[in-house]
Parts: structure tokens; C-alpha cells; sequence
């Protein structure tokens, strides 16, 4: 027996911080950083793709919901399985997935080759991204806490902006003739130097308490949701058959069902992945709702825009990304006071956010009403593109906190997954129904059909403000912690 067992019980200390906790907060933002890249930087490549693979215009709408439906249907389980079985494996196996995944994208031949590689790498990053979060949430604390999540939110910032532009400078550039497949070969070097980086810096971390995640759940909610979008992106191509309603009744049943079992379910040994009491919650569903909403209409906007630009007007993917980084410019303008105005005025920061938006593109409509039939020039449309972002800081950077704070401490994690899902799914969502409108009108020409597809895209943001002012008054919380 040692001398310390004998000792008289002293009060219960905290472990001392990780020495090598920033060196390893790089290490694993940087493998996040791949994905936060390829949520934008695959966007102004498509057409490009488009042209040589000789895509359909259903396998374009693909590129995008594909990788985000990987994504959305794994988030959830994923982040469970780390804080049950420990977030160090995870973490590396996303990683080397990831990397080898992007080598997939980089050799594909096919369409249909480049869409199943974009699958497995939206599943990989899902299963990277939740062990970041909840690893710096176990190696900080107090306001170191806060400013690795800083870190992490400025990084996810500035990345969904950079890859509108790094996406159009590689696929110009054509290193080594590669073109647009630069794109995803970029992330192998990555993925293999973080890799090796991880293995030797990344401790294991884990939730001691973790409930045992469920797996069967996750295959029936990825299997709804991929029954939701099938028929969305192959229906027109196909005539809207009887079996496409089928499907997207099923795919809707199948989510609606998963969260009624989880809701009677009483095993508290298994964690659910849609939490009933969660759900029940207004502040929290009319939140996801805004979520999915706004995801739609951004994802969707800049698919079919970045088409329009280089496809109907010239543009070359640099140019294309120029001009979509402006809307990224109004975000940084309005992001670092949204928080702030939140705290004051509540749900009305999210509303005129969301009606900003409405507006912003709105005038994007108008110039693209009015453009020259070739290369229109750009600066028509950067106000709107401006307006449009500001808008969108004033209404995600708060958002989360106005739809968690209701949200049960106990409840919180599963909710903010729930959050993210939404945000990925919507996206999904917003390539298959805008690209669905946009490709269906474009026998009339391109400016006719994004002249036709705009209007939802507005309608959209306006029923995102309407669904704001079912939030919480004010019920922003700051989390210091």
C-alpha cells in the first residue's frame, strides 16, 4: 500500500492541464480545416467537373448533397461513439478516410465515381469534426475554453471564404494539368502530415459516463434521408415517377418514426439521436427549422449561381470566385457585433438578419434580370451579394445560442448535433430543389432559369425572419465556461 492511500482525504483537485493542449488544438483544426474548406471550395469547380466528365445535371446537384448528406446522416452517431469509446481513434481514422477519400475524388473517371468518393469523404468528415469539438472541451478550461472554440469559429469563418476563392485559383491554375482536381488533391498532403502529427501529439480522450449510442437509429435516419433527396435530385430527369413520391413519403415516415421510438423508448443505457424532449421544446424546433431553411437557400443560391457565372457568362472559375467572396466580405462585417446586438434585442438580430438576407438577394435577382447576355459585369452584383452576407452574420453567429438556451444542459450535446445535421442536410436539400427549379428552366437560357429559381431563394430567407419571431424573446445565454 502506498503512503498516499493512507493520506487524509483532501478535496478533489483538477487535473492538470494538457501541456502540448495548443499544439494539439492546431494539429486537429487543421484536419477540420479540410472540411470547412470543402464545404465552398467544390462549388465554383463544378462546372468545370461538369465539362469534363461529361456530367448530367442531376450528378452536378450530387457533387454537393452527396457530401452533405454523408455528413448529415453521420454526424450525430459519430460524435457519440467518441465520447464513448474515445476520440483519439476517431479522430485519426476520419483523418486517413478523409485523405484517402480526396485521392478518390482526385483519380475518378466518372460522375458516378466522383459522387461516391464525394459520399465517403462528407462520412469521414463527419466523423473527424465532433472529436475536434470534444476534445477541446475536455483539454481546456474556463476561458481557455472559450478561445479555442473562438479559434474555432474564426477558422470555420474564414475557410467557408477562402475555399469560394482557393476553389476557383487551383482549378485555373492547373498544377501539373490536374485542373480542377486540385481541388481535392490538395487535402492528401494534408491529411497525411496531420495524420502523422495526431498520432503523436492527440491524447485519448472520452466521455467516462457516455450512454452506448444508436447504431440501428443512425442507419434508419441515413437511410431517410438519403429517401428524402433521391427522388428530390433524379425526379425531373425521370418524369416525377409514382416511386420517387413513394421514396420521399418513406424517407419522411422513416425520420418522423425515429424520433416517436426513441421518444417512448425508456432505456437510458442508449442515447437517443433525435431527443423527443428536445424536440418539444418550441424554441429548439422552430430553431432547426431556420436552420434547414437558410441552409437550403445558401447552398442552393451559390450552386446554381456559380453555373450561372461560368456557364452562361463566361467566367472563369477565379472570377467566379471573386465575385462570391463578396458575400463572404458582408459577413465579416456584421459577425463580430451580432453576438453583442443579440444579447440586447434578441430574436428581432435574427430576424432582420434573415430579412437582410431576403434583400441582399433580391438585388442579386434584379442585376442578374438585367445582365448582358455574356460576362455581365460584376459589380452590379456585389451589393446585393454584401447586403446578403451581413445579413447572414447577424443570423448564424447568434443563432445557436438563442435556439440552446432553453435547451436542458443534459439535452444540450444531442442538440447541438441535431443543429449540424440540419445545417448539412439543408444543404443537401437546397442542391436537389433549387438545382431541381434551375436545371428545369434552362431550356430558356441560364439567366431565365436563375431568374426563375431567385424568387424561392428570397421567399425562403422572408419565412426564415416570420419563423424568428417564434423564438425566445431574448433568451441568448453567455457561456463563459
Amino acid at each position: 500500500m502506498s503512503t498516499a492511500a493512507a493520506a487524509p482525504p483532501t478535496a478533489p483537485q483538477e487535473a492538470a492541464p494538457d501541456p502540448r493542449r495548443w499544439a494539439v488544438a492546431v494539429v486537429m483544426m487543421i484536419a477540420a480545416l479540410m472540411d470547412l474548406l470543402d464545404s465552398t471550395i467544390v462549388n465554383v469547380a463544378i462546372p468545370s467537373i461538369g465539362a469534363e466528365l461529361h456530367a448530367s445535371e442531376s450528378a452536378l446537384q450530387w457533387l454537393v448533397s452527396a457530401y452533405l448528406l454523408g455528413f448529415a446522416s453521420t454526424l450525430i452517431v459519430s460524435g457519440h461513439l467518441g465520447d464513448r469509446f474515445g476520440r483519439r481513434g476517431l479522430f485519426l481514422a476520419g483523418t486517413a478516410g478523409f485523405g484517402l477519400a480526396s485521392l478518390a475524388c482526385g483519380i475518378a473517371q466518372s460522375p458516378g465515381q466522383l459522387i461516391a468518393a464525394r459520399a465517403v469523404q462528407g462520412v469521414m468528415a463527419a466523423v473527424l469534426v465532433p472529436q475536434v469539438l470534444g476534445s477541446f472541451r475536455t483539454l481546456f478550461q474556463g476561458k481557455e475554453r472559450g478561445a479555442a472554440f473562438g479559434m474555432y469559429g474564426a477558422v470555420a469563418g474564414f475557410a467557408s471564404a477562402i475555399g469560394l476563392l482557393l476553389g476557383g485559383v487551383l482549378t485555373d491554375a492547373d498544377l501539373f494539368g490536374w485542373g480542377w482536381r486540385s481541388v481535392f488533391l490538395v487535402n492528401v498532403p494534408v491529411a497525411v502530415a496531420t495524420f502523422i502529427a495526431g498520432h503523436v501529439l492527440v491524447p485519448a480522450t472520452r466521455e467516462r459516463s457516455a450512454r452506448r449510442p444508436d447504431l440501428f437509429g443512425s442507419v434508419v435516419l441515413a437511410a431517410g434521408l438519403v429517401a428524402i433527396v433521391l427522388p428530390l435530385v433524379q425526379g425531373r430527369s425521370n418524369g416525377w415517377p409514382l416511386w420517387g413520391w413513394v421514396c420521399l413519403a418513406a424517407g419522411v415516415l422513416a425520420v418522423i418514426g425515429l424520433a416517436v421510438v426513441e421518444g417512448r423508448r425508456h432505456d437510458g443505457r442508449i442515447v437517443p439521436l433525435l431527443p423527443a424532449r428536445a424536440f418539444r421544446l418550441p424554441a429548439f424546433s422552430v430553431g432547426v427549422l431556420v436552420q434547414l431553411l437558410f441552409s437550403i437557400g445558401m447552398q442552393g443560391f451559390f450552386l446554381v449561381f456559380a453555373i450561372w457565372l461560368q456557364t452562361g457568362q463566361g467566367y472563369t472559375p477565379t472570377q467566379a470566385g471573386v465575385v462570391s467572396i463578396t458575400f463572404s466580405a458582408g459577413c465579416f462585417l456584421t459577425a463580430p457585433v451580432a453576438d453583442p446586438l443579440a444579447v440586447k434585442y434578441g430574436r428581432l438580430v435574427l430576424a432582420a438578419g434573415s430579412l437582410l438576407m431576403a434583400g441582399g438577394f433580391a438585388a442579386v435577382w434584379y442585376a442578374i434580370e438585367h445582365a448582358a447576355a455574356v460576362h455581365a459585369g460584376a459589380w452590379p452584383l456585389v451589393p446585393g451579394l454584401v447586403v446578403a452576407g451581413a445579413g447572414l452574420g447577424l443570423l448564424v453567429v447568434p443563432l445557436v445560442n438563442v435556439v440552446l438556451s432553453p435547451v436542458p444542459a443534459e439535452l444540450a450535446g444531442g442538440a447541438s448535433g441535431i443543429l449540424s445535421t440540419a445545417q448539412q442536410f439543408g444543404g443537401a436539400l437546397g442542391a436537389a430543389v433549387l438545382g431541381t427549379i434551375f436545371f428545369g428552366q434552362i431550356g430558356g437560357g441560364l439567366t431565365h432559369a436563375l431568374t426563375v429559381a431567385m424568387p424561392w431563394v428570397v421567399a425562403g430567407f422572408v419565412l426564415c425572419a416570420l419563423l424568428c419571431t417564434a423564438l425566445p424573446r431574448k433568451a441568448v445565454i453567455r457561456d463563459d465556461v
